[in-house]
């Protein structure tokens, strides 16, 4: 406690040893710095300083709705574009969709294309074969016929005498071609 009576005397004594109030800096310092803030008062820079930061705030308030006016309308734009991307995935489904059906229809048209193609030169071959054979029976026929009437002369001409022989060949030989033509 003693200490504490020391240091409040030192503290009085050096109060009283104080310099005069025109002397202290502190005191020029402070006034100053009234008289600065009194010509600031009287110029009126508190209101230009004041209307700059309004200003300055009403520009930024300015800048940021125009931020998000255009933020929205970038959501705007891009929910566009989505809806676009959708339509066009959707579309070009529905075009591999047709072109698949259309794929489809077209190969079943083909195939029934080549099977009447097949149908027809079967037709065709079966034709062919059919005159062929028609044609081969004919020529067999005829051959026979021409087999049989040589065979039937050689007969005729052993057995019969030339006069008996040439009236029954040909007799026979009309009958026989009448009959197979």
């Amino acid at each position: 406690m003693i200490d504490f009576l020391v240091l409040a005397g030192a503290d009085a004594a050096e109060a009283a040893h104080a310099t005069p109030i025109l002397e202290d800096t502190s005191t020029w310092v402070s006034l100053g710095f009234l008289v600065v803030v009194g010509l600031f008062l009287y110029l009126g820079v508190h209101k230009t300083i004041a209307g700059a930061l309004d200003s300055r705030a009403q520009r930024i308030s300015d800048e940021l709705d125009e931020a998000r006016r255009l933020r929205e309308e970038a959501q705007e734009v891009l929910a566009q574009y989505q809806r676009r991307q959708r339509e066009a995935e959707e579309e070009a489904q529905a075009i591999v969709e047709q072109a698949k059906r259309d794929s489809k229809r077209l190969a079943a048209a083909m195939r029934d294309k080549i099977n009447e193609e097949i149908d027809r030169r079967a037709k065709s071959a079966e034709a062919k074969i059919a005159r062929a054979e028609s044609q081969a029976m004919s020529e067999i026929r005829e051959r026979t016929v021409d087999v049989a009437v040589d065979a039937t002369q050689d007969i005729v001409r052993e057995r019969m005498d030339q006069s008996a022989h040439s009236a029954l060949a040909e007799k026979a030989l009309d009958d026989l071609r009448a009959r197979l033509n």
